[in-house]
């Protein structure tokens, strides 16, 4: 039996000693690559965490201490940690989260997979300490991408401002998010890696706060002088001491004994703390470290020896916009692109690799990347923000305030829309089609296949006067969808003599309708399918159209409430047009972890269940007559 195998919680670990801690990290080693070979999931950040998890659960008892976990793809390890072993159905329906989740562990905190929140959460929950007389502990593991964030700093701003609420904050250093980590902060925690000097650079610091009336300018000083001069002159562990913020490291995140004293020490300190810890993404596993784009941040299923994946891969819609926005770059100079730390998940490798002086990393940083986009337009170029479905919630005031507001020709390319699926329920893209929809003059493309995709496209880097969307989902790209006509800007993707239904379908899921048009065509009822490539605004020849049918529906990957189905009814009603309507679309709720098909079964976006409601709906209209 190994080490591993005799861990049943976190208790179990403080009685081994050195020799059974260095088994025990090679044994979580081995299990995860061979665990998480089976199934895909966050293979790399895992890997460089171990000696850090091992020695945060010796120093601090969860869950009576809160240990958080900032986005938590790296929370594999502390799953192992704290009873759960069965990685068998990772990711999948029934298994473990690839997240943090408080349905499977009292040691869970944070479920929200979204970057830079757990300062935040540290934050609230030393204050409720504080005010309930708790004396646990609060630590919060954050990465250095997360750090890049806006919300950490207005977190860490709030934090310094009580210098004796004790608050413990791990950086776990490996100089990536995805990829390499980008911007001031970055060069600020790689000088912390090579340069000491700490009672020089806080002397320096003292210094110069006398002499400035707010700590805000050498704050800034220190986050973007990364010249060589300035880093000579300022140490920049002095940056967190003027925060109020005790420093300690860097420490070696892979030398558990070592990690382990930093946490004793921070464990004594009466105030807030920052452990610097350095660690290796794919620690471990040589063919993780070799991969030089995201050191296997996540892999699909696949062979441990030889890393090649057990399915066959299909050309995904991702790979489709990274060749179209690539010629589309070839064509105009003026487009630029923009990411928020997911230059390669996006599909924005082989743009910037042909054009790496316009493409711009911001790190994860939404909001700044929007209205850095507004301001790119009104330079006179027009930017292509692509981003997760997901993650653009984060800048909606941006989009209406900076981008909308002022009439910029911005494209934001959302990847991952609708339910993405494995990564669980603040992954799935369902929200975007319902917050954008009350957007003033920006517009929505929803392309059904690769074709579509390249040509909505197009259609939106054309538009230099307002916002415009191009949305896709997770999964490959199916076979072309072809139009039978052109009704206005709509295309036709079936017709049918009869016309008891029109179906309106938004986006990839127009097999699913066309299939569900075939399904009532064998119960005898006649249905037209199409699809309105551009669902805001709506086309208007869409009213006219259903006034000749006996019942809409419309069929969206994306929330039933103010999506594409809300916006359908909103035109028939403002048209005096009283044809009935059903929409099918995810539900208020957040989902589980699964296949996308799966999921989609179980909200019932399937061509069986679309068509006997649809039926059923029909069948009692009649009645009723």
């Amino acid at each position: 039996m190994s080490i591993l195998e005799t861990i049943r919680g976190p208790r179990d670990l403080k009685a081994l000693g050195e020799g059974e801690l260095d088994e025990l990290a090679e044994d979580i080693r081995e299990f995860l690559i061979q665990a998480v070979a089976r199934t895909g999931g966050h293979l790399g950040p895992n890997l460089g965490v171990v000696e850090l998890t091992i020695a945060l659960h010796r120093v601090f008892d969860s869950p009576v201490d809160r240990i958080l976990w900032d986005t938590g793809h790296q929370s594999y390890v502390h799953k192992l940690l704290t009873g759960r072993q069965d990685f068998s159905k990772l990711r999948g329906k029934g298994g473990l989260s690839g997240y943090p989740s408080r349905a499977e562990s009292e040691h869970d905190v944070i479920e929200n997979s979204h970057a830079s929140t757990v300062l935040g959460w540290a934050d609230g929950l030393a204050k409720a300490g504080e005010v309930r007389g708790s004396g646990a502990h609060v630590v919060a593991v954050i990465g250095d991408g997360a750090l890049t964030g806006g919300m950490a700093w207005e977190a860490l701003n709030n934090i310094a401002a009580a210098r004796d609420r004790p608050l413990i904050i791990v950086v776990n250093d490996n100089e990536r998010s995805y990829g390499p980590t980008i911007g001031g902060l970055a060069a600020h925690l790689a000088t912390l890696r090579i340069t000491d000097g700490y009672e020089r650079a806080l002397a320096w610091g003292k210094d110069v706060l006398r002499n400035t009336p707010v700590v805000g300018k050498p704050l800034y000083g220190s986050l973007h002088g990364a010249k060589k001069g300035f880093k000579d002159a300022f140490q920049p562990q002095g940056m967190f001491e003027d925060l109020g913020i005790k420093y300690l490291g860097p420490v070696d995140g892979h030398d558990e004994a070592a990690v382990e004293a930093a946490l004793h020490k921070a464990k004594r300190f009466s105030g807030p703390v920052l452990v610097h810890c350095l660690t290796e993404k794919g620690r471990g596993y040589p063919p993780a470290l070799r991969d030089e784009a995201d050191h296997f941040h996540t892999v699909g299923a696949m062979d441990p020896l030889t890393c090649e994946p057990l399915a066959p891969s299909r050309p995904s819609w991702t790979s489709v916009f990274a060749d179209e926005i690539t010629a589309i770059g070839e064509e105009r100079s003026d487009v630029v692109a923009l990411t928020a730390a997911m230059l390669h998940p996006v599909g924005l490798t082989k743009f910037a690799e042909r054009f790496p002086d316009r493409v711009w990393d911001v790190g994860i940083a939404e909001q700044h990347a929007a209205t850095s986009a507004a301001a790119l337009a009104t330079g006179g170029l027009h930017p292509v923000f692509a981003v997760y479905a997901t993650f653009l919630n984060r800048a909606l005031d941006q989009v209406l305030m900076d981008v909308a507001l002022h009439r910029c020709g911005v494209t934001f390319v959302l990847d991952r829309a609708g339910v993405t699926g494995s990564d669980g329920a603040s992954h799935n893209g369902m929200w975007d089609m319902s917050v954008l929809q009350m957007v003033p003059g920006l517009r929505i493309a929803a392309p059904r296949d690769a074709g579509q995709l390249r040509a909505q496209l197009r259609e939106a880097v054309a538009v230099d006067d307002a916002p415009t969307v191009v949305r896709f989902p997770k999964e490959p790209v199916g076979e072309p969808v072809p139009a039978v006509d052109r009704l206005g800007g709509m295309d036709v993707l079936r017709r049918s003599e009869k016309t008891d239904v029109l179906l309106v379908s938004a986006g990839a899921l127009a097999p699913v309708c066309l299939h569900t048009a075939e399904l009532l065509e064998a119960r005898g009822l006649g249905c037209t399918v199409v699809d309105p490539r551009w669902v805001k605004p709506l086309d208007e020849q869409l009213a006219p159209l259903a006034e000749r049918h006996r019942i809409v529906a419309v069929v969206e990957d994306n929330s039933r409430t103010g999506g594409v189905g809300w916006a359908v009814a909103q035109t028939l009603r403002d048209a005096g047009c009283d044809v009935p309507l059903r929409t099918f679309g995810i539900p208020e709720q957040f989902l589980a972890h699964g296949r996308r098909d799966e999921l989609l079964a179980d909200i019932g976006l399937t061509p069986v269940e679309i068509a006997g409601r649809i039926s059923a709906a029909l069948a009692r209209k009649e009645n009723a007559q």
